[in-house]
């Protein structure tokens, strides 16, 4: 039996729904000080923002498009010891609209990581979760690597231009393997191009970047959310859909939180579900982080929650279409056996 080293996932990663308010407010109950925050409407139609301690409060991102960072003085405005504080910006307060915020916690601030070819501006990682933040300057060279400090080789990293409008948010996924990547910002299949992470495995204290301009354009700064998985906290994989509404069984060793995916060979959408939008199974309350639509009840994103993963429940080809390879990366809600061997699970 796989045992945790994280007994309490909500002390690294929790979601928090909420209901605006029109004005600012403090949003409680995310359990830690948050370094990542991405927050969405779930009754409306603004955009997914995303605000990290790394390039600081009020400087928001966006998922659904190529746009490089805005300040925003009325968005997210600070960190605290058990959530955030917002603006009256709609997109974080809309009066009766209501919020989901997905929140991880990596290590403040950060700082400067010398181990790559290119030293980091800041890294804040968290090798308990398996977390961190990097910000970096481009140089242009081939073969230029970057410090993630996770002391675990990555199987997820979303890479973002943060000088130069017109670039896609980059994702390298572990089941795919260095030569391919997609785009979070797009619904375009894998494609593979050693322009992007140059064809490199990343290792236990490193990942690798090509010469496009998408990840190192010289002089031109940039963003990576880097996440290696974690035994009874965070998964990364991939399964093979067979268009059954009696889907494959997905084990990942804990009762999920979170589950980002997408059918990584078609032109389909990127979708988020978690405990917390819907707790009934089978759970299909989704979220595209491609889109701004509002949340939606979809049965072709049907997915059980169980107490060791997730079963999917559709047979249509966004999550289950027969030969076809879907990622994922999942977040705990409850391990199945806790560090003692205790079952713990959720479900």
């Amino acid at each position: 039996m796989a045992y945790t080293t994280i007994d309490d996932p909500a002390i690294y990663f929790n979601t928090i729904i909420y209901t605006g308010d029109g004005s600012g407010a403090t949003v409680s109950g995310v359990g830690f000080q948050p370094d990542l925050n991405w927050t969405k409407q779930r009754s409306g139609t603004e955009s997914h923002y995303l605000v990290d301690a790394v390039r600081g409060v009020t400087k928001t991102l966006y998922t659904v498009d190529t746009s490089v960072p805005d300040t925003i003085v009325n968005s997210l405005t600070a960190f605290n010891s058990d959530g955030y504080v917002h603006g009256d910006l709609n997109a974080y307060a809309q009066s009766s609209i209501t919020f989901v915020s997905w929140n991880w916690k990596a290590n403040g601030a950060g700082s400067a990581n010398t181990d790559g070819s290119i030293n980091t501006t800041k890294t804040s990682a968290n090798t308990t979760s398996g977390f961190s933040i990097i910000t970096y300057t481009g140089d242009g060279n081939a073969s230029a690597t970057i410090g993630h400090g996770l002391g675990a080789k990555p199987s997820l990293i979303i890479n973002k231009n943060l000088t130069d409008n017109g670039y896609d948010w980059n994702v390298q996924h572990g089941s795919l393997g260095a030569t391919k990547y997609l785009y979070l910002s797009t619904t375009a299949a894998v494609a593979t191009n050693a322009g992007m992470w140059n064809d490199t495995e990343p290792t236990s204290s490193l990942f690798t970047i090509g010469t496009w301009d998408n990840v190192n354009k010289s002089s031109s700064t940039y963003l990576a959310y880097v996440f290696a998985p974690i035994q009874g906290f965070s998964k990364m994989g991939s399964f093979e859909g067979n268009s059954n509404t009696d889907g494959p069984f997905i084990y990942t060793g804990f009762t999920p939180s979170m589950i980002l995916y997408k059918n990584a060979d078609y032109a389909e959408n990127w979708h988020i579900q978690s405990l917390a939008q819907e707790s009934i199974n089978p759970n299909n309350n989704q979220i595209t982080p491609n889109m701004n639509y509002a949340e939606s009840s979809d049965a072709n994103t049907n997915i059980d929650f169980l107490a060791q993963g997730f079963k999917m429940r559709s047979s249509h080809r966004t999550s289950n279409y027969g030969g076809d390879t879907i990622i994922y990366a999942a977040f705990a809600a409850a391990p199945f056996v806790n560090s003692n061997g205790v079952p713990c699970n959720a479900r």
